[in-house]
């Protein structure tokens, strides 16, 4: 393989690669760091490939499990939630590349689902229920049999089943229902807040590792996140700007081009279903955000 040629094929991959990265680990610098470890294989490697696009997929996931299983320990003294690091847009002006990104985006919600699933739980359903790949090519990366990486698979789809993602609903209606929460938000107004959140409503917030006081377990049921929202956020709120999170309505606070937090929603037959806040100074920097 010439230099050039490889270089090529390669950059033709990379969209997939960091789809298949990002699905695994919910982290764009995490993701960022697989595929490029993926193309120094690439130039060591000296064997012959046959189907590069495949080998390249097999070498992401690997690298992706091999950095899942790093990091769970790390993630014992987390305090809070740990949220996926978002992809976010502030306009509706995208170009192609963006558009390809939020296309080919999935929701927080599902990120967080996919967050609680063993690390082979995650790469047997990621491959094969959101890339297609066959459950005996999927076998040797877990070190799995293919009936046993079918079942890790089945697991973990029962498990995403009951995660209702940003993408099921109009991104019109998500709007809507996104911009009442924050007119509430904004007038303080407790009953406003209420018609708009779901009974079941589910309120994360990843303030990052450490003893941060924003950080704390999750809020649930719709008179608690009200309360906390007028109690926390609703001097926030006229700070607060519409944007895409992962292809969903969401919001950024502060600054287009340096806010201080994001937050995704999940809509589902009108009301809100989960609201995550991240303020994780770490996962903040990385927006494409223009004024």
């Amino acid at each position: 393989m010439t230099g050039d040629w490889l270089t090529q094929e390669f950059e033709q991959q990379r969209p997939r690669l960091q789809a298949v990265a990002y699905r695994m680990l919910g982290s764009l610098s995490e993701s960022e760091d697989a595929v490029q470890e993926a193309w120094i294989r690439l130039n060591r490697n000296d064997a012959a490939i046959d189907n590069l696009g495949g080998w390249l997929t097999t070498v992401v996931a690997r690298i992706s499990l091999d950095m899942l299983r790093a990091r769970s320990a790390q993630r014992e003294d987390y305090v809070g939630s740990w949220l996926p690091e978002p992809v976010v847009t502030i306009d509706d002006s995208l170009t192609p590349e963006q558009e390809t990104l939020i296309a080919d985006s999935v929701g927080l919600a599902l990120l967080v689902v996919l967050e609680t699933l063993t690390p082979g739980e995650r790469l047997a359903f990621v491959l094969h229920d959101m890339f297609g790949v066959p459950f005996d090519e999927i076998a040797p990366i877990i070190n799995r049999t293919p009936t046993a990486a079918r079942q890790l698979a089945s697991r973990a789809r029962r498990t995403v089943q009951g995660a209702t993602t940003d993408r099921e609903v109009d991104v019109h209606e998500q709007r809507t229902v996104v911009e009442a929460f924050l007119a509430a938000s904004r007038n303080g107004d407790f009953a406003a807040l209420l018609e708009v959140l779901d009974p079941g409503v589910v309120f994360r917030i990843d303030a990052g590792p450490g003893t941060s006081p924003g950080a704390r377990p999750p809020i649930e049921g719709a008179r608690a996140v009200a309360a906390q929202i007028l109690a926390r956020g609703t001097r926030l709120a006229p700070f607060a700007r519409p944007a895409l999170v992962n292809g969903g309505a969401g919001a950024i606070v502060g600054e287009p081009t340096r806010p201080f937090a994001v937050v995704g929603f999940t809509v589902s037959r009108g009301r809100i279903t989960s609201i995550d806040l991240i303020t994780d100074p770490e996962k903040l920097p990385r927006f494409d955000a223009r004024s």
